[in-house]
């Protein structure tokens, strides 16, 4: 651990991102401490401009609604959806992926085909259209970006598993006697958790930009205030409030760059080859 950490400290850029997005969960976390009323509350003129009010200091909103309180409450949802959406979707890719690698045959042929089919249609395409059939929630917008996010997990996890299951202490395994599942869950999965683990934090910054496209097109939760929704209510302001899309467009932007620096850092801290020039 000690090393890994070291590693990772290593790299400049994996720091900046990890303190960059730690700034953005306590923002998200301590958003009802500073705005203790709803971001959707009208609570000033509207088009208040940026640092002109020590009330409302990156402005208001053409209904009045306070900027910043929904940069902050929007940090929840983005960050919310985009966990959600990737643990749910690294957890289908590695069942699917784990089953198809390890039994190989006609299992692999099955499972790769209906992967293959929902990669030849287009992430977002595939998303707003299963949004669109069913009512716009938080739950159908978590379950339509996992459903488009699996299958690059699970040809990652099927290409770990066809090369692991050769080595010698997998073999091992199935010679004491030990059953398939117990193989795939002690001995193989631990082995390819690290590229796993990089694919899983890249696909967090993928999730926040697909449900920031689904709200900016319409197709976001109502009921939640959200960066993507914030950027598109204010499309047809950017010439008298263009600051109404700049802030909601820096969160999106800190928040994506910094996940991407993390993932950076955690392939140079759990690569196999770095950890053997490093010993």
């Amino acid at each position: 651990m000690k090393k890994f950490l070291r590693r990772y400290a290593a790299n400049r850029g994996a720091v900046l991102g990890l303190a960059l997005l730690l700034i953005v969960i306590l923002a998200g976390a301590c958003a009802s401490f500073f705005f203790e009323e709803s971001p959707w509350s009208m609570v000033a003129d509207p088009l208040i401009k940026p640092f002109t009010d020590h009330d409302y200091p990156l402005g208001t909103d053409m209904l009045g609604r306070d900027i910043a309180a929904g940069l902050l409450y929007g940090a929840r949802v983005s960050l919310m959806i985009g966990v959600v959406s990737t643990a749910v979707a690294v957890l289908f890719g590695i069942l699917v992926g784990a089953l198809a690698g390890y039994h190989g045959g006609r299992t692999d042929d099955l499972l790769m085909r209906g992967t293959e089919f929902f990669q030849t249609i287009p992430q977002l395409a595939m998303a707003l259209v299963l949004v669109a059939i069913f009512k716009p929630t938080i739950y159908s917008i978590v379950g339509a970006i996992s459903m488009v996010s699996w299958p690059p997990v699970a040809r990652l996890v099927r290409s770990e598993f066809m090369t692991l299951k050769q080595r010698e202490f997998v073999q091992a395994a199935i010679v004491i006697g030990q059953t398939p599942g117990r193989i795939i869950l002690t001995q193989i999965l631990p082995n390819a958790a690290s590229p796993i683990i990089v694919t899983a934090s890249l696909m967090t910054a993928t999730a926040i930009l697909t449900e920031s496209s689904m709200s900016f097109l319409g197709l976001g939760d109502r009921n939640m205030m959200s960066w993507g929704f914030m950027i598109g209510a204010s499309r047809t302001m950017l010439r008298e409030a263009p600051w109404m899309s700049l802030w909601p467009g820096l969160a999106i932007m800190v928040t994506v760059l910094a996940i991407n620096l993390i993932g950076e850092g955690l392939n140079d801290a759990l690569n196999p080859q770095l950890r053997k020039r490093g010993d």
